[in-house]
């Protein structure tokens, strides 16, 4: 998925008053990932799942043992990664029927 200019900019603009307001000053944002996880999210699921998708990955990337900013991109790009796959299967189905050995984090 790819973002209009307009819309990238006011996504930066305004992560950029999160950042600063909740202090994460080293933070950077894979704007379009987020905006892919939302959108799969609400196909899959309806809405609000994107809410409760993209606090869900923001916090499987926190709660991830990183080392510095590559880690912390890394631990993003896989919870993310692991909403979408879920996705694909709706509301069930999936790899959470198998349970999460050696998944997302």
């Amino acid at each position: 998925m790819t973002l209009s200019r307009d819309e990238d900019s006011s996504l930066r603009h305004w992560s950029s008053r999160l950042i600063q307001a909740l202090q994460i000053l080293d933070l950077e944002v894979d704007h379009e990932k987020i905006v892919e996880v939302a959108e799969e999210s609400v196909k899959a699921v309806g809405p609000h799942a994107d809410a409760i998708s993209a606090f869900m990955v923001g916090y499987a990337a926190g709660t991830a043992s990183t080392k510095g900013r590559k880690g912390t991109q890394e631990a993003v790009h896989a919870a993310s990664n692991k909403v979408i796959e879920l996705c694909e299967h709706g509301e069930s189905g999936g790899p959470d029927e198998e349970g999460w050995v050696k998944r997302a984090q």
